[in-house]
């Protein structure tokens, strides 16, 4: 309770209240561990989703480019023809006319049976492949909230073991403020020896040359690194400079 053990604001992140709505640091890291295995899952299937698409593109070219149609047309017409009143003339009609044949031929083929026939992928298909991994980071998400239902269910059980860990809790707290002060000395020593990184030496250098990118170079407290405002202290040694907010003061 506030009213036993009020904290500090650079010891709020160390604690986890469980009627905040907001992701609190200590859970965002192991919701990040969660998000991160699901990458694998991700690239496996927007590989598989690309090599369909190119095998589709692909199979379609194919199919659109490569039909091939033969047409086969051939005509045969045999006549005889014998004139004269003979007898000769006659019989050579009656046996060499039976060989007057007439014949027309019309032949089409394609090799359409042998070309693919590609189908692709339709937007409910997408849609059904993605939403197990789209749950599954839903999932990751709303794992915050299920693991503070943990000491809740605890508690209901084991009421007794709930009273000694909260007196466990609020004991470890207290001594941890004994050496609060001591923590942070070092911290912000450890702080002050580190060299700025490459982008804040350049948002330094670039806010003073041009004054309207002095707001996205604003301070932050030393201590609970919160942001500057008009309240806020400078360290007053010399060639410091170190700005704290009024709490941490």
């Amino acid at each position: 309770k506030r009213t036993l053990l009020p904290l500090r604001r650079a010891e709020l992140p160390a604690v986890i209240f469980p009627c905040r709505v907001a992701i609190q640091p200590l859970e965002l890291q192991n919701m990040v561990v969660e998000l991160l295995e699901c990458i694998p899952p991700l690239l496996l299937l927007i590989l598989a989703c690309g090599l369909d698409h190119t095998l589709f593109t692909m199979l379609s070219i194919i199919q659109q480019h490569s039909y091939v149609q033969y047409s086969f047309h051939s005509s045969h017409h045999l006549a005889v023809h014998v004139t004269g009143t003979s007898l000769m003339a006659q019989l050579l009609r009656n046996t060499i006319g039976a060989l007057n044949t007439s014949s027309d031929a019309h032949l089409e083929a394609s090799n359409l049976g042998c070309l693919p026939q590609p189908r692709g992928m339709r937007r409910e298909d997408y849609v059904s492949t993605c939403a197990p991994l789209a749950t599954l980071a839903l999932l990751c998400l709303a794992q915050v909230y299920t693991y503070r239902l943990r000491r809740v269910i605890a508690a209901f059980f084991f009421p007794k073991r709930e009273k000694s860990r909260v007196l466990f809790l609020y004991n470890k707290m207290l001594h941890q403020q004994e050496g609060f002060v001591h923590r942070q000395q070092k911290r912000v020593g450890r702080r002050a020896r580190q060299h700025p990184g490459l982008g804040m030496w350049l948002l330094l250098r670039c806010s003073q040359r041009w004054p309207f990118l002095r707001r996205w170079a604003r301070g932050r407290c030393t201590v609970c690194e919160a942001a500057e405002t008009h309240r806020d202290r400078l360290c007053p040694a010399p060639a410091c400079g170190a700005r704290y907010c009024r709490l941490c003061w």
